[in-house]
Parts: structure tokens; sequence; C-alpha cells
């Protein structure tokens, strides 16, 4: 079990809109990165909402992106933005 923000990350994962848009990037990234980095980024929204910063922390730091096997520079960007954010809600 994993715990984050004092939180277990499989009840913050357990959202019908996230999995959906998870599910739906699902073998797009070597073609789109950058329209997945879109959605992501529609989806945060404003990056205020901290289980969303925290789901796509989770996903972004998963083993296909920290491996390379899914990599674009605007992954790398919106990794850092939301890096920011998810350490300081963590902090909490």
């Amino acid at each position: 079990m994993r715990i984050i923000g004092g939180r277990n990350i499989q009840d913050i994962v357990d959202n019908q809109e996230w999995q959906a848009l998870r599910e739906s990037m699902v073998g797009t990234w070597k073609k789109n990165p950058k329209k997945n980095v879109q959605r992501l980024t529609q989806y945060l929204g404003d990056f205020t909402d901290q289980d969303s910063v925290i789901r796509v922390y989770n996903y972004l730091t998963g083993s296909a992106f920290r491996m390379g096997i899914i990599e674009d520079p605007s992954i790398t960007r919106l990794l850092s933005k939301v890096k920011v954010i998810h350490t300081g809600f963590c902090s909490l």
C-alpha cells in the first residue's frame, strides 16, 4: 500500500473520470504525445485540485515514462510543473 499525502494511492486514483481518461490514452503515447499532454493539462485545469495533481504525477512517473519507453519534451515539461505542485501538496 502506497501512501501519498496521508492517503492510500488506490483511494486517490479510484475516480471514474480519471480512469476513463487514463484508459483512453493507452496505446496512443508513441503517436500522440503532445495531444495526450494537452488532455492531461485540460484534466488538471488550474492545477489546484490536489487529487488530480497526485493522479497525473503518479501516472507520469510510471515505469514506461521512467524507463524512457514513452518520452517527449512536452511530457518532461508537464511533469516538471506537476512535480513542483505535487511536492507542495505532499508536504502539507
